[in-house]
């Protein structure tokens, strides 16, 4: 397929491959490699190469006819009415009816639509619009599973044949309506942020609670996470508030302490220093009151609001992802319906068949012709229910890494927000341990001026009553 072109069904981002090839609805791309696991290498026309999901393309060209080889028997020539026969890439012949597109490895006998042996239910695989379903009748799978598979690596496109192939495991499961690769033969994947331990890497899957009982999925727990980070900045918020009554309290009795009247006829120096100490309670409480002020708006205030914000944020995530999985549970549901119409479908296309085996007749015929047209209906129908699956997906998956990319953001700008106000905290308590200790240096200062000696000089000088001492009486 290398060199085969393709246009673009849908536009691709990019952002879902490490090499991811960014391109618009519509554009031309030139196949370059095209592996097992569902992703192509291509180059647009300028000039730029990348991967992109091969879901998302349509091939322009037609597989070749395949050349007849020596000894087969008559081919194209000796084929019945409307069977053609083409060759897939790995070299094995196979056969399309153009009228039903039907087709098989064996080739037709001469009663048309009809193959040359029964096919084998043990390994019987179904190609409709260049997906197939291998490995087990379709009625028999399991519909947890996601069976469609883009068949790769033989190139089509509308209304073309495709070559049908076998596959011994099915690549991908599907849990709680989104679809997974199979643990066997899983792709190696590469996340989207490496060594960065991102939300967006970890939280695809679905898990059991803590008690075991119901399913949680990945984005719910990091809502949970979210809320209770939430919850924790309220208490914080709480836990300030606390403190700021505490402080308003403190403020409240010292200052009413400043003005108490124990001790003041205190004279002296030692009385100028207790004045002193009772006018620095007053400035103390003057501190603390600023400080709780400052704590109010400086903190609670900023916390309470980021939290209203905060709240806004989640609710609107919260919904968005919620509807799109609900939708994407819809595309997986409508799915189910198609598949189950076209197991029915191949059921009656089987027992007209055998039918046919046992006895020929133009009514017989006619019924095989329209059960073809109703499987291939049927087929037509789970592949178009399929594709809208595969885009309810494809845009969940991009709003899912967006959203977890959010609420990380959200995370780290709470944490650095509270972080920073914390420190807002600690700074304040620092400047006021620094007021109240500037309040009590001028009471140190004048207590270490104290002078016993000093007061009483100037006590006796301001109450002294004479300084001539009595003498002995004379007679």
């Amino acid at each position: 397929m290398s060199g085969t072109r393709c246009q673009a069904l849908y536009p691709f981002s990019g952002e879902r491959h490490r090499q991811g090839l960014r391109f618009a609805a519509g554009e031309l791309i030139t196949v370059l490699q095209v592996p097992d696991g569902g992703w192509w290498e291509g180059q647009k026309e300028d000039g730029l190469r990348g991967w992109f999901p091969a879901s998302y393309v349509q091939l322009l060209e037609k597989p070749g006819k395949a050349t007849p080889q020596p000894g087969e028997d008559t081919l194209n020539g000796h084929l019945p009415p409307g069977w053609q026969s083409y060759m897939s890439p790995q070299g094995r012949r196979y056969y399309v009816n153009t009228f039903t597109n039907e087709t098989t490895w064996e080739q037709p006998s001469s009663v048309p639509g009809t193959p040359k042996s029964p096919p084998d239910d043990s390994a019987s695989v179904l190609t409709v619009n260049g997906y197939y379903i291998s490995g087990t009748p379709v009625h028999q799978l399991d519909s947890g599973h996601m069976s469609l598979q883009k068949a790769s690596g033989d190139p089509q496109s509308p209304g073309s044949p495709a070559a049908p192939r076998r596959q011994s495991k099915e690549s991908s499961l599907t849990i709680n309506c989104v679809t997974f690769p199979h643990p066997d033969v899983m792709p190696e994947q590469q996340l989207l942020k490496p060594s960065e331990w991102s939300y967006c890497d970890y939280f695809w899957a679905d898990k059991k609670d803590s008690q075991g009982n119901n399913t949680v999925s990945g984005f719910e727990i990091l809502l949970q996470k979210q809320l209770k980070g939430k919850q924790m900045q309220k208490e914080m918020a709480e836990f300030v508030r606390e403190r700021i009554k505490i402080e308003e309290e403190y403020a409240k009795n010292l200052s009413k302490l400043s003005q108490n009247s124990l001790a003041a006829q205190e004279e002296g120096t030692l009385g100028e220093a207790w004045a002193q100490l009772k006018k620095s309670l007053a400035d103390e409480a003057e501190v603390h009151l600023k400080f709780s002020s400052k704590l109010q708006s400086e903190v609670e205030k900023p916390l309470l609001n980021f939290r209203e914000n905060f709240k806004k944020d989640m609710k609107k995530c919260d919904h968005h992802i919620a509807d799109l999985r609900k939708h994407l549970s819809s595309r997986y549901t409508a799915v189910e319906k198609a598949r189950k119409a076209l197991t029915e479908r191949q059921k009656d296309l089987e027992m007209k068949t055998q039918q046919l085996e046992v006895k020929i007749s133009n009514k017989t015929e006619e019924e095989i012709k329209k059960a073809r047209r109703k499987s291939t209906q049927a087929g037509d129908d789970l592949m178009r229910c399929v594709d809208l699956y595969n885009q309810a997906q494809s845009k969940w998956f991009e709003e899912m890494v967006t959203t977890t990319l959010e609420l990380e953001r959200l995370e780290v700008e709470r944490v650095e927000m509270i972080r920073q106000h914390l420190c807002q905290y600690t700074q304040l308590r620092h400047e006021t341990d620094m007021f109240n200790q500037s309040t009590v240096e001028l009471v140190d200062q004048l207590l270490r001026k104290v002078d016993p000696a000093k007061d009483r000089e100037l006590w006796v000088k301001e109450h002294k009553t004479g300084d001539i001492r009595p003498v002995d009486m004379e007679i």
